[in-house]
């Protein structure tokens, strides 16, 4: 299987690209910059898997960007199978209502929800091409409504309109059994999860990949799961 995976450098991002590589799928991997010490394990799983890594540059904030990573991705395939809207920022934590920094918010709806819009919107032509594709978007528990916490309000609302597009997605995709997800990978020990965080981007990739490769039946009537392909409260 071919993989795109955005955000692809770091955290869940880069686990999902190893455990993906190791399982004998071909990725191409979306960083947003291609500064040699952003990407260095990238660079290192390059030397051992070869032909089956390629970066790719993507900047989802940008329209022309997703065009270019396009035009980079039509240079070495004509599909894909699996594409993972993993890119993502967690900002303004802590904040209350009246403490929340606009112009931040405005950079978390962005790059969390018209990212993978954005995305979406040019790579589906490449999606539309094969059999049993699938879109993931990682999504997260911040975004459960029955579950809402205080907090968190750029990120968690952000993830609420992932959820919905996943959902429409699912609608609109749903004839051409292309599978839709929206993911809640558990808190991890990342960059954004931090170290008391329970579980590992290894362990909760390993799932995340076996939904791509269809390996677990969703029994939930909505796209909202867990890594584990579980349902999630919506």
């Amino acid at each position: 299987m071919k993989f795109f995976i955005t955000g692809a450098n770091r955290g869940l991002g880069l686990s999902l690209t190893k455990i993906s590589l190791l399982n004998g799928h071909t990725v191409f991997a979306g960083v947003r910059g291609t500064e040699e010490a952003k990407i260095k394990e990238l660079l290192e799983l390059k030397e051992t898997y070869n032909e089956n890594l390629e970066i790719i540059e993507i900047d989802v904030q940008s329209e022309d960007s997703v065009l270019s990573a396009l035009a980079q991705l039509k240079g070495k395939t004509d599909s894909i199978d699996v594409l993972i809207n993993n890119a993502a920022i967690l900002n303004e934590r802590g904040k209350s209502i009246e403490e929340l920094d606009m112009e931040a918010c405005r950079l978390a709806f962005d790059i969390n929800i018209l990212g993978p819009i954005r995305v979406v919107k040019h790579f589906l032509p490449l999606l539309e091409k094969g059999a049993n594709q699938s879109i993931l978007n990682i999504s997260s528990e911040a975004a459960s409504l029955t579950n809402s916490y205080s907090g968190d309000y750029a990120y968690g609302i952000s993830k609420a309109a992932l959820n919905m597009l996943s959902e429409k997605l699912h609608c609109y995709l749903r004839d051409q059994d292309i599978q839709v997800l929206s993911i809640h990978p558990g808190w991890m020990k990342t960059d954004m999860g931090g170290e008391n965080a329970p579980l590992y981007p290894m362990d909760t990739g390993k799932g995340i990949v076996e939904l791509a490769e269809r390996k677990k039946k969703i029994t939930s009537p909505y796209v909202f799961v867990d890594y584990n392909g579980d349902p999630m409260k919506i």
